[in-house]
């Protein structure tokens, strides 16, 4: 018997913003802007994760695993190496909306 996936708790989704959707949430925009490693840092605290594990691909792998995101790991590597500042803020968007809906 061949297994071509895992069982999840959670049904196959999308992120809840997109990856520019940085105006939906200026406070994270501006965290992400001037200071990524500050925002980093957030996003490890939130995940019990170290802040050197690594913001791209890494941290976003772990989340999408996690959440049942849909998506790859060559996508987590492209859109933390071409676009790490819309990347991280799009997962601490996330990541806020799962906190204020409970699911987090």
């Amino acid at each position: 018997m061949e297994v071509t996936s895992q069982p999840a708790a959670f049904a196959p989704r999308d992120f809840h913003t997109s990856l520019m959707g940085c105006c939906e949430d200026m406070s994270i925009c501006c965290c992400g802007y001037f200071c990524l490693p500050c925002l980093g840092c957030s996003i490890a605290k939130d995940m019990n994760e170290c802040c050197l594990c690594g913001l791209g691909m890494p941290m976003r792998s772990v989340y999408r695993t996690k959440y049942n995101i849909q998506g790859s790991m060559c996508n987590d590597f492209c859109v933390g190496y071409f676009c790490m500042p819309c990347a991280a803020c799009q997962l601490k968007r996330d990541i806020e909306i799962r906190k204020s809906t409970g699911e987090f």
